[in-house]
């Protein structure tokens, strides 16, 4: 039932948001602005209603006044004092736009720009790492983020489109009605123009676009694959762009395709909206002021004046008004995903409070822990522990469960049954950020971030500024990587990757994990993790590099995930993983004479390295020939 519900609801996505949940959304983000810039929020609903204005009391009274009173003699300076008041009003409305356009809105931008991205960074902070595995949530999340103060910005500006369109059309019929009553039946025609056809045209161009999408989606993949600097080397060694060539020409005649199929229909939804919104209109009004004016003799020509006016208005009016009516809808799915982004309830906040863990660590324990990811059970009733200032491997075939394992010891997740403690208390019970501060990491899906070495090493930690570079040496010296770095031009320096330094350095792929090693040297803290540290080393980088963490790290717990066991015999417990559970514990010597899981993962791969062993490339001898 759960199912039938969470796919009704699912579908219910595809299709769209109701209207009224569209409206609440646009009301949402005229709160959310509020808060941010209010004076931004009051300077668009005024410069919008002044717009409106303009339109109307420039056909409704200007144009009527000026008429009757050249029809009844009024005298010139009159007309001229009316004439120049107006002007000046105007003329200030125009000013005022002026100052808008260039003062007030660039200011505004940035502090809408400030507010609303601080309030996205913080949520994205805050909410689990679970989010951002979850491609239907990271997908609103993107199209959240994405020029969300723009579009912000601009939803507030057509909310007040709308509000004030819908009070000006309302107006202009009133006046209309006022002048002739039947001439208000003229505003039909733009009524049905832009309700209907407009319309029929808006939902034409959505599904031709949805058509497109598949086929541009391959175009934009292609074009990028051209420019991408790690697609430059398989391009020229192979004939791959023949390949690419192909699907580029397939994805430009199915966008074809689609333009063609829609073809029809749109140039005739397009013609009757030109027709019914202006030619209808202007025509029929004309045809009709005519006879009125010229067959019937019952309209004056300054009541014609003023209806022609009015009309050219009316319609200009109504255009604005479907427009920002039809913006209104479309900006609400966007918002929809910002509101869903900011009103998510996250289940492991990262500021999540509770009692301080302390320094120390006696023992973590996993007491019958299990845990799924979307229904599907990746860890299984699982227990072991890890006792202070001992060393333990975490061994296994890939998709055993190690990394989830870790992935729920720093509290990313949080397992679905059983219990982690910390000294015999449930990590929940414990302040998220505190806890977290524990550990230190040096994952194997490292990242770089476009900042100096020493930054990138120390990541942020509170570490006095006179020992922090002492801290970083010391602990580059350890992972094998100060003698690259000190190489570089600015030594601790140097910013690494050209994102936005073009002599930043770009380090190979060994190098850039030592670095990642040092991070978790340089950490002061209790228990330390290391997820596959020499997996881009060669073999004399990776047993100096174990030597060094086994020896810097002896007062920590420590722990290690890898597949290569030479690495962790002399770990004081290893635990091996298969099918989300623990299969074998023990040292290397009890899992040996186990004779299990462990023992054949060993010797097998011991026996490869003593296949390249006991291969040796010949020596020369120094009187000819080679040596055996």
């Amino acid at each position: 039932m759960e199912n039938e519900k969470e796919k009704e609801s699912q579908n219910q996505k595809k299709k769209g948001i109701k209207k009224t949940r569209a409206l609440k959304n646009n009301l949402f983000a005229c709160g959310l602005l509020c808060r941010i810039c209010p004076s931004l929020v009051a300077h668009k609903g005024i410069s919008r209603a002044l717009g409106y204005f303009e339109w109307l009391f420039y056909s409704a009274f200007f144009m009527r006044y000026v008429i009757n009173a050249l029809e009844t003699g009024e005298s010139f300076r009159r007309i001229m004092i009316f004439i120049g008041i107006v002007a000046a009003v105007f003329c200030s409305m125009s000013l005022y736009n002026s100052i808008l356009n260039g003062r007030v809105y660039p200011i505004a931008q940035a502090v809408v720009n400030k507010g609303l991205y601080r309030k996205l960074f913080r949520k994205s902070r805050n909410v689990e790492l679970e989010c951002f595995e979850n491609s239907e949530f990271y997908d609103k999340y993107t199209l959240a983020m994405e020029k969300a103060d723009d579009r912000l910005i601009q939803t507030v500006d057509v909310v007040f489109g709308a509000a004030f369109g819908a009070i000006a059309s309302i107006c202009a019929f009133v006046f209309m009605y006022q002048v002739d009553k039947i001439s208000v039946l003229f505003i039909l025609f733009p009524v049905i123009g832009n309700f209907v056809f407009n319309r029929k045209n808006s939902h034409l161009d959505y599904q031709r676009n949805k058509d497109m999408a598949p086929y541009n989606r391959r175009i934009a993949y292609i074009n990028r694959v051209m420019y991408l600097p790690e697609y430059a080397k398989e391009m020229r060694l192979t004939d791959v762009f023949s390949l690419m060539k192909e699907h580029y020409r397939e994805a430009i005649t199915g966008v074809a395709d689609v333009t063609k199929k829609y073809t029809k229909r749109a140039m005739l939804l397009h013609w009757l909206y030109v027709m019914f919104t202006f030619t209808f209109i202007f025509e029929g009004l004309l045809i009709y002021g005519a006879y009125r004016t010229l067959v019937s003799q019952t309209m004056s020509l300054p009541q014609l004046a003023v209806i022609t006016s009015m009309m050219v208005s009316t319609t200009w009016i109504l255009i604005g008004f479907t427009e920002s009516l039809t913006e209104l809808f479309k900006n609400g799915l966007f918002i929809e995903y910002l509101r869903t982004f900011l009103e998510y309830k996250e289940k492991i906040p990262e500021d999540t409070t509770g009692d301080d863990p302390g320094t120390e660590i006696r023992s973590i324990e996993f007491r019958d822990v299990s845990f799924s990811y979307k229904d599907e059970e990746v860890l299984s009733h699982l227990n072991m522990e890890f006792r202070g200032g001992k060393t333990y491997a975490l061994v296994g075939h890939n998709g055993a469960g190690k990394t989830t394992l870790i992935k729920l010891l720093l509290r990313f997740y949080d397992p679905t049954e059983g219990t982690i403690l910390l000294n015999g208390r449930d990590i929940r019970e414990f302040d998220l950020k505190k806890y977290r501060a524990l550990f230190a990491t040096a994952f194997q899906d490292h990242r770089m971030f476009s900042m100096s070495v020493l930054d990138n090493v120390v990541m942020g930690e509170n570490i006095s500024e006179q020992e922090k570079e002492a801290k970083v040496v010391e602990a580059l010296k350890l992972s094998g990587a100060y003698d690259k770095v000190m190489s570089l031009p600015k030594g601790l320096k140097t910013t690494l990757t050209h994102e936005f330094d073009d002599q930043g350095a770009v380090l190979s792929g060994g190098e850039f994990q030592k670095i990642v090693v040092a991070r978790a040297f340089v950490k002061d803290c209790p228990f330390k993790i290391f997820d596959e540290p020499s997996s881009a080393l060669d073999p004399i980088a990776e047993a100096k590099l174990f030597d060094n963490i086994y020896e810097s790290c002896r007062e920590n717990t420590l722990v290690f995930i890898s597949h290569r066991l030479s690495s962790v015999q002399n770990a004081d417990w290893v635990y091996l993983l298969s099918d989300g559970t623990v299969k074998e514990c023990g040292n290397h010597k009890m899992l040996m004479e186990q004779n299990g899981l462990y023992a054949d993962m060993y010797t097998k791969q011991a026996k490869n390295y003593l296949a390249v062993s006991e291969y040796k490339t010949p020596a020369a001898n120094p009187e000819g020939g080679v040596l055996a």
